[in-house]
């Protein structure tokens, strides 16, 4: 794992009526500052790759769908520098991966249904905050490509 990514497994309540699927509350342990919530569609096959954060602290969960988020330590100085890390991720895994600024981050739906991805943002969106890369960058070197196997 990447150093400071945190993979943490929320809670579903589920009866006849349907369910609820918690994501974060500021009394979690893992909880650090509200700035804001917004949701990601990914559609089918597609990419969203690769941003990373200068100061936003990243709080994903998926609530429809399935993704494979993927994470890079670009972080000169970390532990984990140069490090890839895999988490898959939706309603067949309901997990909240906490991201921490700095660490280069996308994702592809799975599947062929679109994807929504929660976003709980420790700050709020700020354009000069964020750096965009190329999905195919090649110092990061990631194979977007499906594994069979």
């Amino acid at each position: 794992m990447i150093d400071g990514v945190k993979v943490i497994p929320l809670k579903t309540i589920l009866d006849e009526r349907g369910m609820v699927r918690h994501m974060l509350r500021r009394t979690d342990p893992h909880f650090s500052e509200f700035g804001e919530i917004y949701f990601s569609v990914i559609f089918p096959g597609a990419i969203k790759a690769w941003h990373r954060h200068k100061k936003m602290e990243l709080n994903y969960a998926v609530v429809s769908g399935n993704i494979k988020l993927v994470l890079w330590d670009g972080r000169k100085g970390s532990p984990t520098h140069g490090e890839t890390q895999e988490v898959f991720m939706g309603e067949d895994n309901y997990v909240l991966v906490k991201v921490p600024p700095g660490v280069v981050n996308g994702f592809v739906s799975l599947g062929n249904e679109r994807a929504i991805v929660a976003n709980c943002a420790s700050i709020p969106h700020d354009p000069s905050e964020i750096e965009r890369l190329d999905p195919f960058d090649k110092g990061i070197g990631y194979p977007w490509d499906r594994k069979y196997g």
